[in-house]
């Protein structure tokens, strides 16, 4: 039997390829709910996303979705542009070469000086994600594009970031072989043949089918509090919870993670427990504004605490409906404020950037792994 500790997408997904191979599994998750930071609420006829805002229907996700039976509940993602808010406007992200001699997010010498990135040296030993960057395509297109693409994504600021590891899952899905403008509009390309998608009532309904799925091999409330050695097993305790398991899968966050490791390893839970996170604030918005987009990202030196703005309008037909993100490495402070607090802020901000009066529907919290410099703890 194998225990995966973590009832999250990751450990659902688990499961149920597991389950679905005929090996006998446990998901146990500690929480009421299975979908980890997947959670889905709803004001009046809005459905909100608190966590992640869309999947990309890739081929194995499309697999898992007709296997559920969840293809009739699809809201797929038409192709939109990505903008960046730089300099007072919003000006468009180029994602393929089209974009890139047309949009005013870089000039001439950007463009010139981008072009030369064939020929600089690949990734170098200790280098920080900013200066690999700035090596590769320049300054100004650093500042301007990359840093509110790539930072944003994790809410952390690539200058914090060692590339060995927050780059190393990037540079080995864009096939690098080379150059990485190459493989980046390789990348852009293949985009339009994966769309992005939700689903109608939300992205919770993909993980609940897939707890669904699992039935009583998944577990709600199950706190396990350590994993030890028991023979050539391991022993999985808890608060009422007592199990022998062939293997055990972490997928919890680092810090449940380090706590249960404990008793197991000490150094690989010490390891762990010095992974940071970056607190985020998730604030839907309804504005009377049409932005015809996915929506746009913030850079970190703007003085904003938005990172962010997913348009769930366009994207998925939710009539007037947008999420900021706000927080991460920059702003840690801005999570701890008040629901009311953080609502105004997203909504002043928001107009400032849209020029658009918004209306704060919900706030919510959550967090992402950092890939900073305590990351390097894992080696």
């Amino acid at each position: 039997m194998i225990a995966v500790i973590g009832g999250g997408v990751s450990g659902l997904a688990v499961g149920y390829f597991l389950d679905r191979a005929g090996i006998d599994v446990r998901v146990l998750e500690s929480e009421p709910l299975p979908g980890g930071v997947i959670r889905t609420a709803r004001c009046g006829d809005q459905v909100l996303d608190l966590g992640p805002q869309r999947l990309r229907l890739t081929t194995p996700v499309r697999q898992v979705v007709d296997a559920l039976g969840l293809a009739d509940d699809l809201v797929p993602a038409p192709e939109l542009p990505l903008y960046i808010h730089v300099d007072g406007r919003l000006r468009r992200v180029p994602l393929d070469m089209t974009t890139a001699l047309t949009t005013d997010l870089l000039s001439w010498r950007d463009r010139i000086r981008a072009l030369a990135e064939p020929f600089t040296v690949g990734l170098r030993p200790d280098e920080m994600a900013a200066d690999f960057f700035i090596r590769k395509f320049g300054r100004r297109t650093y500042r301007r594009v990359i840093a509110p693409l790539y930072g944003d994504l994790y809410a952390s600021d690539p200058a914090d970031m060692p590339a060995r590891h927050a780059l190393a899952g990037s540079l080995e899905t864009l096939r690098i072989d080379g150059s990485l403008l190459r493989a980046m509009l390789r990348a852009f390309r293949a985009r339009k043949t994966v769309p992005a998608c939700s689903f109608r009532g939300g992205l919770q309904s993909f993980t609940d089918a897939m707890a669904r799925a699992l039935g009583e091999r998944l577990r709600l409330d199950a706190h396990v509090s350590a994993v030890r050695r028991d023979g050539a097993r391991l022993r999985v305790g808890g608060d009422g919870l007592d199990l022998l398991a062939d293997g055990v899968v972490l997928a919890c966050p680092a810090d449940a993670a380090a706590r249960i490791m404990g008793p197991l390893d000490a150094p690989a839970a010490e390891a762990l427990a010095r992974l940071r996170y970056n607190p985020i604030a998730v604030v839907h918005l309804r504005s009377r504004v049409d932005l015809p987009a996915m929506g746009f990202q913030v850079p970190l030196d703007s003085g904003r605490a938005t990172r962010g703005i997913t348009a769930n309008h366009a994207m998925f037909g939710q009539d007037g409906l947008y999420t900021a993100f706000l927080g991460g490495a920059v702003r840690r402070d801005v999570p701890d404020r008040t629901d009311d607090e953080i609502g105004a802020l997203a909504a002043e901000e928001f107009e400032a950037m849209t020029g658009a009066p918004a209306r704060p529907l919900h706030v919510h919290r959550t967090r992402m792994p950092a890939w900073d410099g305590s990351w390097t703890a894992l080696e």
